[in-house]
């Protein structure tokens, strides 16, 4: 055992002897080798870190729209590809850092960075005056190259103009109109209501068919979007947010009249059980499985029924108004803006940057996959031809947008105003006044 164990000995000294018995040769060629691939991956750093060093990074933050808007932007929705990786490709000096945020999160998140001194470079939201009155924005003049500036329809551009200066740019458009389920009014055997003592008597008409299976209209006025509600009703009746001198005049008697309106076609059991809390995804749903016979909807709600697997015989006509009035479609207008960003190391290359991202954006070849995806209205138009050539549906709705109304976003005061109108909505809901809710309102805008 012991000449064993002395014979193993001997061979692994031997080995150590021979590992340490390299020619000087060797040693030399491998200390060169080591020193070259050292020097190799040093370079490579420095030349990583310097095109790092190169690149404007852009923190983005985009609204997410519905369940294509993820995917488009960071997942495989562009023809296997996403937004990021393309405008990577093409833009190699530019870094996105790129965010989707529900619409739900969305404010919650922007004031959150805005106070911790970290706002989004560039941002895709509904609001924007608030921002530019506080001094956060950049005007579009300032990173918005003039040929892409006027491709937007000038209409879209003027809803986010203060005192003459251009503060954001429209993403997208929607507008709104009276959807009805065709083969339903057919047979309960009426016609599609054009005025408000006629969408009572058309709703009675379906109760009675339907037996109560069936609600006739759609009201929402939920925290999410019953500012909507506000202006069907109050616009249908001549009132609105402002007067015709663009002040606040929520409280008028028209406004007062018209919400009240509203609250007895769901007091006499016309429309959904809960406007409270059911969003016009609700509604949506309760039209795509014929459980609805009118809502008030934006342009893609084909779209929408499609995606849950409807088979709807719909058709659009105007929004019922008060006997005498005029009916008005709501515009539907978000916006694409800039943060300033004093700590920036190059102001210049930061604007141009900002500059390729939204060229990048609104070309055709890009954008208009994102608007048709989304069943949205394009905002350029240079985006038109396409959309009507893939989709000749499009070119109505073109003509209800130049008609309808917008909401008064470039007012300071609009987010307030939103807030505040679905809280006497929701308030009324639960019996209080709504001539009080709206005074209440008018005197804290007024003050």
């Amino acid at each position: 055992m012991k000449k064993v164990i002395a014979i193993l000995l001997i061979a692994i000294m031997t080995i150590s002897l021979v590992a340490c018995s390299k020619p000087a040769e060797t040693e030399e060629a491998a200390t060169e080798e080591a020193t070259e691939e050292a020097t190799e991956e040093t370079t490579e750093e420095a030349t990583t870190e310097e095109a790092t060093g190169d690149q404007v990074e852009l923190d983005v933050i985009i609204c997410q729209y519905g369940p294509n808007t993820n995917d488009w932007f960071l997942g495989t929705g562009m023809d296997g590809s996403n937004f990021v990786d393309k405008f990577h490709a093409a833009n190699p000096d530019v870094k996105l850092n790129l965010e989707v945020v529900s619409w739900n999160d969305v404010y919650t998140v922007v004031d959150t960075r805005i106070a911790n001194n970290n706002a989004p470079d560039i941002l895709n939201i509904d609001v924007f005056a608030n921002y530019a009155n506080d001094g956060l924005l950049m005007p579009v003049s300032d990173y918005c190259p003039e040929d892409l500036l006027s491709d937007f329809f000038p209409s879209f551009i003027d809803q986010s103009v203060i005192d003459g200066t251009v503060w954001a740019v429209p993403d997208l458009a929607s507008a709104r109109a009276l959807f009805y389920n065709v083969d339903m009014l057919k047979e309960v055997g009426v016609e599609v209501p054009k005025t408000w003592d006629e969408l009572r008597d058309v709703s009675q008409a379906i109760v009675d068919f339907y037996d109560g299976e069936v609600y006739p209209w759609g009201i929402d006025m939920t925290t999410d979007e019953g500012q909507a509600a506000f202006a069907y009703y109050t616009w249908g009746n001549g009132g609105g947010f402002v007067d015709e001198n663009g002040e606040w005049a929520v409280n008028s008697d028209a406004n007062v009249e018209a919400i009240e309106y509203a609250l007895s076609l769901i007091k006499d059991g016309y429309t959904n059980p809960n406007p409270a809390t059911e969003t016009r995804y609700d509604l949506q749903d309760m039209f795509a499985a014929g459980k609805m016979a009118m809502v008030i909807a934006p342009n893609q709600l084909p779209t929408y029924v499609a995606d849950k697997g409807g088979t709807i015989n719909m058709a659009t006509a105007a929004i019922p108004a008060a006997e005498g009035k005029t009916g008005s479609s709501v515009g539907v207008m978000d916006r694409i803006m800039a943060f300033k960003d004093e700590s920036a190391p190059d102001q210049a290359a930061r604007n141009e940057a900002i500059g390729k991202f939204l060229k990048f954006f609104y070309d055709p070849e890009n954008y208009v996959g994102w608007v048709s995806m989304e069943g949205f209205l394009p905002a350029v138009n240079s985006a038109v031809e396409a959309l009507v050539a893939s989709d000749p549906s499009f070119e109505a709705w073109l003509g209800v947008l130049d008609s309808c109304q917008f909401y008064p976003t470039a007012k300071a005061e609009w987010d307030q105003v939103k807030q505040g109108v679905i809280k006497v909505e929701q308030d009324a809901l639960s019996g209080a006044s709504v001539k009080e809710g709206l005074d209440a309102l008018q005197a804290e805008l007024t003050k």
